[in-house]
């Protein structure tokens, strides 16, 4: 099995996850939060969207999927256009909403955009340098495990937060 192989069933896991986290709620739902500063379903699935297309983006120099095909738009999120959710006060982390389809609907658009990319990886590619900001610099190939970390445990986080929600 290559490199590009793996990354892509990790991604494709991170995809049922969120899926699962997300199907059949409802607004309300998705805004649930646990405690008063705690994150929603709603804002962590669409920050591990936003982590996601901002790195790919940024590693493999393309635009953003949220600029690129007017997500930002279609969300109308009272945040700048660069906003990935780092930092996110608790009332910020309020003003995510979003019904099932618009945030299933970015994640997929990003999804498809990460595959792409992915799918099309050497195991050598995984050693460029895609960010000197760090030291040791990150490689691809960090970046890409980064990305997968992130995005798995806000999808557990979400599944964790739906649980409650289907209790009440």
């Amino acid at each position: 099995m290559k490199s590009a192989e793996l990354l892509l069933d990790a991604f494709g896991r991170i995809q049922e996850a969120v899926h699962e986290a997300v199907e059949g709620l409802s607004d309300d739902e998705l805004t649930v939060r646990i405690d008063p500063d705690a994150n929603s379903i709603a804002w962590l699935v669409w920050h591990l969207t936003r982590i996601q297309d901002d790195h790919i983006a940024d590693a493999f120099g393309t635009e953003q999927v949220w600029t690129a095909e007017g997500w930002s738009g279609r969300f109308g999120l009272p945040f700048p256009e660069d906003a990935t959710g780092f930092g996110h006060s608790s009332k910020q982390v309020a003003a995510v909403r979003a019904s099932a389809d618009l945030l299933l609907d970015y994640y997929d658009a990003v999804h498809a955009r990460t595959l792409d990319h992915v799918g099309a990886l050497t195991d050598a590619d995984l050693d460029r340098v895609v960010d000197t900001r760090w030291t040791p610099h990150v490689t691809l190939g960090v970046r890409l495990i980064s990305v997968v970390a992130e995005d798995n445990q806000h999808a557990g986080q979400a599944a964790y937060v739906r649980g409650l929600v289907e209790r009440r």
